[in-house]
């Protein structure tokens, strides 16, 4: 039995200033890291920031002055993939000699994508997966992801994906990580609600996987003074509680869940569990009926221009060059 010891940090971000939520990551996987974790998880947005209570000054039909200048500074918090930042969160990868999976904010031209990372032992940028669909008003600061950034990476200590927040209620993507043979499902979140925990374990005994969530704990303190919120302005409200969990895939809960404090959370994990799990549920295997249900995944990337050759039109006179 070769058992591995995995983790999910629950931590807040710095809202705004990305710098240094990068030196408290670091920190955090250092002491991670002396743990002898062979995986850790952070919660959804942890890069960039989940700027909860800002409404960027969105009415119905009217948008303000205000709310654009909230997204210019939500989109410079946000980050490049790849590029100086995922460098370095590879960098805390490598120094833990772990596997590493983080929320982040992407920014992809002037469009922000809320997406998690993989990164590899050596630091290295394994792949990416972007929400495919942000909830509620998260749509008015966030793109939608496409079909071709749903990774189920192999690994040693099994196939390692992630669902972020509510896209773990759509039940066609649950049913695509698990044909693709998940054993590591990694949910990244900023859900603090009691409800996340019965979900966590549903998903787990459901899918015969090992569940790893990450919430933020987020407070008004590690936002500035500026940040008009409608929580309002006392440093001491929390803006999220937390509600990280390890589970198993017989749904026990293996750690966690916390709530109120930043927390690294451990468990010692038997990828045979999933087997022996798999005994009398497989549920894109013998307890699937492929001859009545049959789900179609477009993962083909999507592009806003596409362009051939016969799209471009040179004068009579011209030699083409």
């Amino acid at each position: 039995m070769a058992l591995h010891r995995v983790a999910v940090i629950q931590a807040g971000t710095t809202l705004f200033d990305t710098p240094a939520t990068l030196d408290r990551m670091q920190a955090l996987c250092e002491k991670a890291g002396s743990m002898q974790i062979e995986l850790a998880v952070f919660p959804e947005a942890y890069i960039g920031g989940y700027p909860k209570g800002l409404d960027f000054g969105a009415r119905m039909g009217t948008r303000s002055a205000a709310g654009r200048e909230d997204y210019l500074r939500y989109w410079r918090s946000a980050i490049d993939v790849p590029g100086a930042e995922t460098a370095r969160i590879g960098s805390f990868a490598a120094q833990m000699k772990a596997f590493l999976v983080t929320g982040v904010i992407e920014r992809d031209g002037t469009t922000l994508y809320c997406t998690a990372l993989f990164f590899g032992p050596d630091g290295a940028l394994l792949g990416k997966h972007r929400k495919l669909m942000p909830t509620a008003t998260e749509r008015l600061v966030w793109g939608q992801g496409d079909g071709s950034t749903i990774p189920v990476l192999d690994t040693p200590l099994g196939k390692l994906g992630a669902a972020i927040c509510w896209e773990n209620y759509m039940p066609t993507l649950r049913q695509t990580m698990y044909a693709k043979g998940i054993s590591l499902w990694c949910a990244p979140t900023v859900d603090e609600r009691e409800i996340w925990q019965a979900s966590m374990r549903h998903i787990a005994y459901e899918g015969r996987t090992f569940v790893l969530s990450a919430c933020q704990y987020l407070t008004r303190a590690d936002a500035p003074a500026e940040y008009d919120c409608v929580q309002g302005a006392d440093p001491e409200t929390v803006l999220i509680r937390g509600g990280s969990v390890i589970v198993g895939p017989d749904g026990a809960i293996l750690a966690g869940p916390v709530y109120g404090k930043e927390a690294i959370l451990t468990a010692d994990i038997d990828p045979d569990d999933i087997i022996r799990g798999r005994y009398d549920l497989d549920v894109s295997g013998h307890y699937a009926r492929p001859d009545v249900f049959r789900l179609t995944v477009d993962e083909t990337a999507r592009q806003t221009v596409t362009r051939t050759e016969e799209d471009i039109i040179f004068p009579e006179d011209s030699t083409g060059f």
